[in-house]
């Protein structure tokens, strides 16, 4: 091979004495599918990229609050190296760029593969973001992740009021008699494009993992309860979200009702109110879901953070549907981060608890006022711990719990880390997921056992101090900045109690 053809394909700077020779211009890398071909990139670290993939067609004007239909067919090259748009979004801040080059027309997936090579069948990672099922979006590729031999795929899907507005209209005019979780309809749907067209990319149909980081998690989690995701994946990945939240689930009249509110917030009354919404500009649909009550929650953030019993998507609340054991058997890691969140302001997790728990909020409330006066130097002060508990950690270890239970193989663990100049809270460990920064010293790297999980059904890999198996004694792997360090019964004494998950 050229010399200079060479460094250009490792990401390296050509040779001196190449420059002055004549090159030609290396062709970008394609990849036809059914619907058409794509035009990728390489990447400096060899890597391709293919960015903005349509899986389903736009969702919008007669398709808006509809099932994902299939994608439009397209002639010549397709053009796969602009970033898709974000999904619709409100600006609430943190997002505030998001939202800005947000679209309706975004069901798209990324796709980054260490080798472009149909027989090479490397394992394959689907990434579903966070952002409160409200905002946020997939933007994490290029990553290094890839350089572990896996395939990388993001996914966007619909948000806010446009992933999850149910109506008895829309109810009506489905064959389930179901409404309201077309995002993860979407999130099915790009999981059955990967099982059609990801070996085109190199990677394995047989062999995918599903990871998600807060929302994110949560859609993972419904995903592995839903009948119609069954046979889709193979393993997955919860950080810091759970199928429930520790949150009650909402009913489909329940999340009818709420939609109706929506719409009347919106200036629309009963009277053709389905063919009205889906003529209204999304501007105007996002305006009017913003703010809305829920008179379940004491944080109107969480708004589509209780799952919704469609009967169809999700057939009953996560917690019956994992206590009968109603679920896919797959391998599964999860965990939280030491210091998440807090929760509908001041009070507004222990007001929340003694919703949820009645018989029990005095004897869970025990200890967070024994040490209310000092904070906890790993897990924050009171009002901290107990939002983390209630919503994160507990939940995180009623699934392992309840899963483990059951025979399905479960790793935990806790991360207690923060990138340089970052500190410990929601959303810390991602860095170290999609970047690699080293932990500890000797320092390793988290994608190891990412990847490791994703090629075996089992994080431990050669190398790696050894992750222990939850079962049978409640183990968790802690990430802290001096390493690793296996440990037993986290907040056992007050998990034991929280058992929503």
């Amino acid at each position: 091979m050229k010399p200079v053809l060479l460094c250009l394909l490792l990401g390296l700077a050509p040779l001196a004495n190449a420059r002055q020779a004549p090159t030609a211009a290396v062709p970008a890398p394609q990849v036809t599918l059914a619907a058409g071909s794509l035009r990728g990139q390489v990447q400096a670290d060899g890597s391709v990229l293919f960015r903005a993939i349509p899986f389903a067609a736009p969702p919008t004007g007669a398709n808006r609050w509809r099932p994902p239909q299939p994608p439009a067919r397209w002639r010549g090259v397709r053009d796969a190296s602009q970033p898709a748009p974000t999904c619709a979004q409100p600006a609430i801040g943190w997002n505030n760029a998001l939202a800005q080059r947000s679209s309706e027309d975004c069901l798209y997936v990324e796709v980054q593969t260490p080798r472009l090579d149909p027989a090479a069948k490397q394992p394959v990672m689907v990434w579903i973001h966070g952002g409160a099922n409200v905002a946020g979006g997939a933007d994490v590729l290029p990553s290094s992740l890839a350089q572990q031999g896996v395939v990388l795929v993001t996914v966007q899907y619909r948000l806010g009021v446009f992933g999850f507005l149910s109506l008895p209209e829309l109810s009506a005019e489905s064959a389930r008699h179901a409404s309201g979780n077309y995002a993860l309809l979407d999130q099915i749907a790009a999981l059955r494009w990967v099982r059609d067209n990801i070996a085109r990319f190199g990677g394995d149909p047989a062999q995918v993992t599903i990871f998600g980081q807060s929302a994110g998690a949560q859609d993972v989690g419904l995903l592995q309860l839903s009948p119609l995701s069954k046979g889709l994946f193979r393993a997955a990945i919860e950080q810091s979200g759970t199928a429930g939240f520790g949150l009650p689930a909402r009913s489909l009249g329940e999340n009818e009702a709420l939609g109706a509110a929506i719409a009347q917030r919106a200036g629309i009354g009963a009277t053709q109110r389905l063919p009205a919404l889906r003529r209204l500009p999304f501007a105007q649909l996002l305006k009017a879901a913003q703010g809305v009550d829920v008179p379940a929650l004491d944080d109107d953030g969480y708004i589509w953070l209780q799952a919704i019993v469609d009967g169809q998507v999700l057939p009953r609340a996560p917690a019956a549907l994992l206590a009968d054991g109603a679920q896919q058997r797959v391998p599964l890691l999860l965990g939280s981060v030491a210091q998440e969140l807090t929760y509908g302001g001041a009070g507004g997790a222990e007001a929340r608890l003694r919703r949820d728990y009645p018989a029990r909020a005095a004897q869970v409330l025990a200890p967070y006022r024994d040490a209310a006066a000092e904070p906890d130097p790993r897990y924050g002060d009171a009002a901290v711990r107990l939002a983390t508990d209630l919503t994160f950690r507990c939940p995180a270890l009623a699934v392992a719990r309840a899963k483990a239970r059951q025979g399905v193989p479960v790793w935990h663990y806790e991360f207690d880390l923060a990138a340089p100049g970052g500190r410990v809270t929601h959303s810390a460990e991602l860095p170290f997921v999609f970047k690699g920064l080293p932990i500890g010293q000797p320092p390793l790297n988290l994608q190891r056992y990412w990847a490791a999980f994703a090629r075996s059904g089992d994080p431990n890999v050669a190398g790696l101090p050894r992750w222990p198996a939850f079962a049978p004694t409640q183990a968790s792997l802690r990430f802290n900045q001096d390493g690793v360090q296996a440990v037993t019964g986290l907040r056992s004494e007050v998990c034991a109690l929280l058992d929503l998950p």
